[in-house]
């Protein structure tokens, strides 16, 4: 049973709710914002890259990357291994998107922990630092653990 009741998805997708929409103001959809992470994130990357880490499919994709081109959030060079594909690269512009989508999550953050005493804001954060490094690590892992739970969980159904 879960006893968060899925709180922290629940607050995570209203904080993010928010970004996207103060993002909107800079003219940067929520799947754009993927793609632009997913160009932080792996230098040089190429659109069929993108559409594996993002699920996006490559329609979606190329429509992005080229409004982005436009917009002034990514370039694109020429890739050396194969002329048919080009490499994005992230513009300092879209560095600095990254900074303010983290700098409205923070506020929020700050926000919402606000009612919270001084000392229970510290509990807090040591707890969540505890479940963030252990969720890390699965993910690093590439969530064996999650993975066996959840084919356990099939099998006796």
């Amino acid at each position: 049973m879960d006893i968060t009741k899925r709180r922290i998805t629940k607050i995570a997708r209203e904080v993010s709710r928010f970004a996207v929409r103060t993002l909107r103001r800079d003219g940067v959809g929520s799947g754009e914002f993927d793609v632009i992470h997913a160009i932080r994130k792996n230098p040089g990357i190429t659109q069929a890259k993108i559409c594996e880490i993002t699920g996006l499919d490559k329609g979606a994709v190329a429509r992005q990357t080229a409004n982005l081109e436009e917009k002034g959030y990514l370039i694109r060079k020429e890739n050396p291994a194969d002329g048919r594909s080009r490499l994005l690269f992230a513009t300092e512009k879209a560095e600095q998107l990254k900074n303010s989508k983290a700098h409205i999550e923070a506020k929020f953050y700050e926000w919402l922990l606000m009612p919270l005493s001084e000392p229970e804001r510290a509990e807090f954060a040591r707890i969540l630092d505890i479940l963030y490094y252990r969720c890390k690590e699965e993910s690093k892992a590439d969530f064996p653990e999650m993975s066996r739970i959840i084919k356990e969980g099939e099998s006796n159904e």
